[in-house]
């Protein structure tokens, strides 16, 4: 397999030649470690030495052989160290088992071969650390990929890997997803499972899944990696049919919420994504589906109060548990100045606090499935921006407090964080593009265990308007 094959095909093309003997897995396997190693020195992605050989993995799963790598945050494998991208974990700590979304992978048949970097302890917008340093663009190696999982990312736009795994806990699946170009899914509460480390991540808010170039990789790895386990919290239905139909069937007519406004963080909005925006909303309309101006009735600030405390609640309490089983102090020389500022004031909220801000995720997931009721989905930009240049979210800069570096973050990414507090599922496209060649993503929020509708519509619009063509300067 010639590096030009390798970098042409998604995951789901790599899976199909595997599965009928065209290629061998050893060929994929030469060609991704050839790959990996041809763009890291130029992104900064990888997080450690990629492994010699692929983690474990099935031989008869859907994606058998199919080169992956995992985000350095919450999902973990037996026996691999993770750092979390801070100096708290050193050069980090083995993990005693799989995580229940690790086996699934596994159980596909991923061939895991790196891990990828984050920002310290994923609580950020871009993917920079004073541990591992910053993570480059592949369509411009000055700008951020986003973040928080904007390792992922960034290897997946370079065509380095097809598909990579990824976490949403305000929009760390969708923000390096605009930014890269590519497709990023954040599932329903609850579609993947966060066990069995977690019951409710950030209070509900953080969903696993994956990034990819293409809809149908986004709705194969869902069919193979979504359902329940025993002990989560939560039991959503199966989709009527594999979501990997979805991409073929077409979707019916839907009522969609033309929504440009951020109601997070106070940002502006670029006019660039408010434009792609709205030519996604003429293509819809193409499509014979009904658009409208509308968006939900939300205190914004009473928001971004409850946003503030979830995060840095569980920030606090990531710290102090890390901490306190490594015996580790936390301070300047282990944590980065913005996480440290976070972490003491999550450790002065109340438990009044906590249920304050639970009354706020109410109303929030209340008004926003009312809204539903009327429309089927929301179009809005992905970001306010269609990227940031790197250090512009010094997460180690020490003049931010709390609340100063929470506005500073979600001012470039206004609209993603609604949908982790209602749980529902929201996809990102990459619909438009600047005139630096840059792309820009688009957003589409659907209602709770929605995603078959947005899968459907998704690859409605990937037909209509091709993007896997388009490659970064830096792709392999």
């Amino acid at each position: 397999m010639t590096p030009e094959e390798y970098a042409e095909l998604d995951a789901t093309g790599l899976a199909a030649l595997l599965s009928k003997g065209e290629v061998g897995a050893d060929e994929v396997r030469d060609a991704a470690i050839a790959a990996l190693d041809a763009v890291n020195p130029r992104l900064n992605a990888l997080v450690g030495e990629r492994f010699d050989a692929p983690l474990e993995h099935a031989a008869d799963g859907p994606f058998a052989g199919v080169p992956f790598a995992i985000k350095d945050l919450i999902v973990h494998a037996e026996g691999v160290p993770q750092r979390a991208g801070t100096r708290l974990l050193g050069d980090g700590v083995p993990m005693p088992a799989d995580t229940h979304l690790m086996t699934r992978f596994r159980r596909a048949g991923l061939a895991t071969l790196a891990l990828t970097a984050t920002p310290e302890l994923g609580f950020n917008a871009t993917t920079e650390s004073v541990a591992t340093g910053a993570v480059h663009n592949p369509w411009d190696t000055t700008r951020s990929p986003g973040g928080s999982s904007g390792g992922s990312a960034a290897l997946v736009a370079a065509r380095a890997l097809p598909a990579a795994h990824a976490n949403d806990g305000g929009g760390s699946i969708r923000i390096p997803a605009a930014a890269c170009g590519l497709v990023g899914l954040k599932p329903s509460q609850g579609r993947t499972s966060p066990g069995p480390d977690y019951a409710d991540p950030l209070l509900g808010m953080g969903v696993e899944f994956a990034v990819t170039r293409t809809v149908r990789d986004t709705a194969g790895l869902l069919d193979a990696v979504h359902g329940y386990e025993p002990g989560d919290r939560y039991l959503l239905p199966d989709p009527v049919r594999p979501y990997a139909d979805e991409v073929t069937a077409g979707g019916r007519p839907l009522r969609v919420a033309l929504w440009t406004t951020p109601f997070s963080g106070g940002g502006s909005v670029d006019p660039r994504c408010t434009q792609a925006t709205e030519a996604a909303a003429r293509t819809l309309e193409g499509l014979g589906h009904t658009v409208e101006i509308a968006g939900p009735e939300l205190d914004a600030a009473a928001f971004d109060d409850a946003n503030l405390v979830a995060w840095t609640s569980f920030l606090a309490d990531g710290v102090d548990v890390l901490a306190g089983a490594l015996g580790v102090e936390p301070g300047p020389d282990t944590l980065e100045a913005a996480t440290l500022a976070c972490a003491e004031y999550g450790r002065g909220l109340r438990a009044g606090d906590l249920y304050a801000a639970d009354r706020v995720f109410n109303a929030t997931r209340r008004a926003v499935a009312a809204f539903h009721q009327r429309y089927d989905v929301i179009l809005t930009p992905t970001m306010n921006v269609p990227n940031t240049p790197l250090g512009y979210l010094d997460q180690d800069d020490p003049s931010r407090d709390a609340r100063g570096w929470y506005d500073h973050i979600f001012s470039t990414a206004g609209f993603t964080a609604l949908s982790n507090m209602t749980g529902n599922p929201a996809i990102s496209l990459p619909l438009g593009r600047t005139e630096e060649g840059w792309p820009i993503g688009v957003q589409v929020v659907g209602p709770y265990g929605g995603e078959s509708t947005l899968i459907a519509l998704a690859a409605d619009l990937e037909r209509a308007q091709p993007w896997a063509a388009h490659r970064p300067p830096l792709a392999t």
